[in-house]
């Protein structure tokens, strides 16, 4: 038996299905027009929002960044520490991962005022005691992490950007799908005025 294949519309006949909020019709409602321009403002303010977005949260972000930056230049010296107790060695020594790994290794350093501090410290792999690494050590004295490039800088501050023009679309679709949700709801309480109304004649007149 064969299947029968649904009627496809004409090529010129898209566009009337496309844009039938925007045609004066018996069905089209008044819900229906509030949709269709909810959504051109929606698109209008993503499109304008996106760019906004991106400069505003960028700017921001650089600024923090650049600031925390120089705070950290200005708080933070490299030194030298002696390990307490040799490094574990690596499973496989001589690979890739190997080049790359880090462990925890308590180490003994002096910071600016003369005080001898242990701390942790991530070390290459077999390390013996008594090694020498270089670390980073603020003001408390406390091992941190050096501080931020300017190519850091500048890719936090991209990120940030990319991820509030993201963002803007995001609300938007879901401001438009509350929209439609609330619209929604409105048509199925008018439906149900409108049968109740409607009910009590036609199963009268059945």
């Amino acid at each position: 038996m064969a299947r029968a294949t649904p009627p496809s519309h004409p090529p010129e006949e898209l566009p009337r299905i496309l844009w039938w909020r925007w045609r004066r019709n018996p069905l089209r409602r008044r819900t229906d027009l509030a949709q269709a321009w909810v959504a051109v403002g929606l698109l209008l303010a993503v499109l304008v929002g996106i760019p906004a977005a991106m400069f505003l949260v960028g700017d921001a972000s650089y600024r923090h960044h650049r600031e925390s930056a120089r705070h950290q230049a200005a708080t933070r010296y490299d030194t030298t520490a002696v390990l307490v107790h040799d490094a574990p060695r690596h499973p496989e020594p001589g690979s890739d991962e190997a080049k790359e790994a880090l462990y925890p290794v308590t180490v003994r350093f002096t910071d600016a005022q003369g005080h001898v501090r242990t701390a942790k410290a991530d070390v290459e792999p077999a390390l013996s005691r008594g090694s020498t690494v270089r670390v980073w050590v603020d003001t408390e004295g406390r091992i941190t992490g050096p501080p931020l490039t300017p190519e850091q800088v500048r890719d936090r501050t991209m990120a940030c950007a990319v991820l509030a023009g993201l963002a803007v679309p995001a609300l938007g679709a879901g401001a438009y799908g509350c929209v439609v949700r609330g619209l929604a709801r409105h048509n199925l309480a008018r439906w149900d005025t409108a049968w109740a109304d409607t009910a009590p004649r036609w199963t009268a007149s059945r």
